[in-house]
C-alpha cells in the first residue's frame, strides 16, 4: 500500500494541502510560492543518461548499485534536510536522482526541499524540481509512486488540475491500490467533484482502507451516499 497524501508510513513520503495529520508530513501549504530558476540561464530537463551505479529504483538488478550510491549522497542527514554528504543538499539529492531518477524518497526530499526553500531550483541541484519529475516520468511513465508525488507536488504549488491528472494516472497504473483512490478522492473533495469523489471513496473503502477522512469529508459536504 502507498501512502495518503497527508501522512509518511514506512518508505514513502507524500504530501498534500488537504490536511496533514502526521506530524511527520510536510507542513501543509496552499498554493505555496515557490521561487523560479533565474530566466536569464535555464538549464535543459535533459533526459536521464545511463549510469552505473544507477537506472530504475523499482529493479531489484539496478537497486544493486544503490547502497553505495546512497551510502555517500543520499545519508539520513541528506532525507532528512540536515545537512549535505558531500556538499550542499540539492547537489546530494541531485546526484542521487542523476543516477536513480525515479528513487521516490529522492523525490520527496528534493520536493519537500524546493518548497521548504521556496526555490524551485534548490541550492546545489543542477535542475529544478519540476525537471526532476519530468525526467522520473520521462523514464519511467508506469511509475505510480512518481506519479502520486508529483501530483502531491503540484498541489502544493496551487495547480490542482495538473495534480489531478497525475494522481488519476497513479490511480490508473495501480487500480488495486487503495490509497491511490483514496488520495484522488481527496483533491475531488477539494475540487467539489462530489460524484467522483464518492466513486474513488468507494473504492478505497472497498478495498479495505483503514482511514475515515475521506468519507468524513464527504459526510460533512452532505455528499455520501453508501
Amino acid at each position: 500500500m502507498s501512502i495518503p497524501l497527508q501522512h509518511h508510513i514506512g518508505r514513502y513520503m507524500l504530501v498534500g494541502c488537504i490536511g496533514c495529520i502526521s506530524a511527520m508530513a510536510l507542513p501543509c501549504m496552499a498554493a505555496s510560492t515557490v521561487k523560479a530558476a533565474p530566466a536569464f540561464a535555464p538549464t535543459p530537463c535533459d533526459d536521464y543518461v545511463p549510469h552505473k551505479p544507477g537506472g530504475d529504483y523499482t529493479d531489484p538488478i539496478d537497486r544493486e548499485g544503490l547502497t553505495v550510491v546512497e551510502q555517500f549522497h543520499f545519508t539520513p542527514s541528506v532525507e532528512g534536510l540536515i545537512k549535505g554528504a558531500s556538499g550542499p543538499l540539492g547537489g546530494d539529492i541531485g546526484y542521487t536522482l542523476d543516477r536513480f531518477p525515479n528513487h521516490h524518497r529522492a523525490l520527496a526530499a528534493m520536493m519537500k526541499l524546493a518548497l521548504r526553500d521556496k526555490n524551485r531550483k534548490p541550492h546545489g541541484a543542477h535542475y529544478t524540481i519540476d525537471c526532476y519529475f519530468e525526467r522520473a516520468t520521462r523514464f519511467r511513465p508506469n511509475d505510480a509512486r512518481v506519479r502520486t508525488l508529483f501530483g502531491s507536488y503540484l498541489l502544493a504549488v496551487g495547480q490542482p488540475d495538473a495534480a489531478v491528472e497525475q494522481l488519476e494516472q497513479a490511480a490508473t497504473l495501480e487500480p488495486s491500490n487503495p490509497t491511490a483512490h483514496y488520495n484522488l478522492g481527496l483533491l475531488y473533495v477539494q475540487k467539489k467533484q462530489y460524484d467522483k469523489a464518492r466513486a474513488s471513496a468507494h473504492k478505497a473503502y472497498e478495498m479495505g482502507f483503514p482511514l475515515p477522512g475521506l468519507k468524513n469529508k464527504l459526510v460533512a459536504a452532505g455528499q455520501w451516499q453508501d
